[in-house]
């Protein structure tokens, strides 16, 4: 397993990351009601020999901009051993639903600065870094937004390969997942996933991080 005995996770990003975290920092009962808790109860389950205690600084409505701004505050200053980063949602979704608000836009040029500039600070503190890839619940890869969150998806693989950092692409275990079921059995807004999609996202991790044993 890539974690070590002791390690702290801290997990970040927007509202499919946040789910009702508690403040200022979500942990043990406050992780949200998402995929973080879902790993976070996996550990207690099934590794009670280990003590991995799991963080949650998710901001509901967040793009990589906000998330840049707040990294120091709520990434750095609380010394993770790892940093698992899932943003780019809003940066997509505020192009399509707030599509007069230009200042509102982080398009894929900004997107990819400020996912560069996290992943400079957290290396720089000796921060392991995970990026995860934003997804759109759509099986029609024309859709609009859906072919826009790829371009984002594309950009975070990029840079995972370019710092040398794990990468989980959490659109292709929706896409499979399309195959036998319609979007709304998942998501009511194809952003932000129930209890199933949040165990997509879960085992996904999972699986990546050295678990693939249990599936």
């Amino acid at each position: 397993m890539l974690f070590k005995n002791g390690e702290k996770i801290l997990f970040t990003g927007d509202s499919v990351t946040d789910a009702g975290r508690a403040r200022p920092v979500g942990i043990v009962g406050g992780l949200g009601s998402a995929y973080v808790a879902v790993i976070s109860d996996f550990f207690g389950a099934f590794c009670p020999e280990m003590r991995l205690p799991v963080y949650n600084t998710g901001v509901s409505g967040n793009t990589s901009r906000d998330l840049l701004a707040r990294f120091d505050e709520d990434v750095i200053a609380l010394q993770p051993d790892t940093a698992v980063i899932l943003i780019g949602a809003n940066d997509v979704w505020r192009q399509y639903d707030y599509p007069d608000y230009t200042e509102r836009h982080v398009y894929p040029e900004e997107y990819e600065q400020n996912l560069r500039a996290m992943i400079d600070k957290a290396q720089s503190a000796k921060i392991r870094v995970i990026l995860m890839t934003p997804f759109y619940i759509e099986p029609n890869r024309e859709d609009p937004m859906r072919k826009r969150m790829d371009e984002y998806g594309e950009i975070v693989k990029k840079l995972a390969k370019e710092y040398g950092v794990l990468c989980i692409d959490l659109q292709k275990p929706f896409d499979k997942y399309l195959q036998y079921r319609y979007p709304a059995f998942v998501v009511w807004d194809r952003v932000h996933p129930n209890r199933i999609g949040s165990m997509l996202i879960a085992r996904e991790f999972l699986k990546a991080v050295g678990f693939d044993g249990f599936w």
